[in-house]
């Protein structure tokens, strides 16, 4: 019987599956958005909502708590400083999955995890730009001399 078990195990030790959120998540907090399986991405959306309303609470002991998985500094001052705030009228669901189809290479299923409202570098990154059409310069035809 499955009483009170949640979460899945991906295939891995405890240690691993740990690490690998860790690091997902501060992934996630620090490019807004990650490309990864859509297991891993389901998993990862229960972490990164606690850590968003542990931001939200924005007190020494939250910070603390979110400390534990984020190690990163500046990815935890990003999460105080600015994501924090910016759901700050939010009640929940910060982040959103996009699924995207499946991987070439085995077939898995992809998905994009970002969150809900993000900040406005995607210009800068360059998403959401059509490439330019490149004219060719037209070259005078070589007369054939015969």
């Amino acid at each position: 019987m499955k009483h009170r078990v949640v979460g899945r195990r991906l295939d891995r030790t405890t240690e691993h599956r740990t690490a690998m959120f860790r690091n997902m998540v501060t992934s996630l907090f620090r490019h807004e958005r990650i490309v990864t399986t859509t297991p891993k991405a389901k998993e990862m959306k229960r972490f990164a909502d606690k850590f968003i309303t542990l931001a939200k609470q924005g007190t020494a002991h939250a910070r603390r708590q979110a400390n534990r998985d984020v190690r990163d500094v500046e990815v935890l001052n990003k999460l105080f400083d600015t994501l924090g705030p910016r759901f700050k009228a939010r009640a929940g669901g910060y982040t959103r999955i996009i699924h995207m189809g499946r991987r070439a290479g085995d077939a898995a299923d992809m998905s994009m995890i970002e969150l809900v409202e993000r900040s406005a570098p995607a210009a800068a990154e360059g998403e959401g730009e059509e490439p330019k059409a490149k004219k060719k310069a037209k070259a005078p035809a070589a007369e054939k001399s015969a």
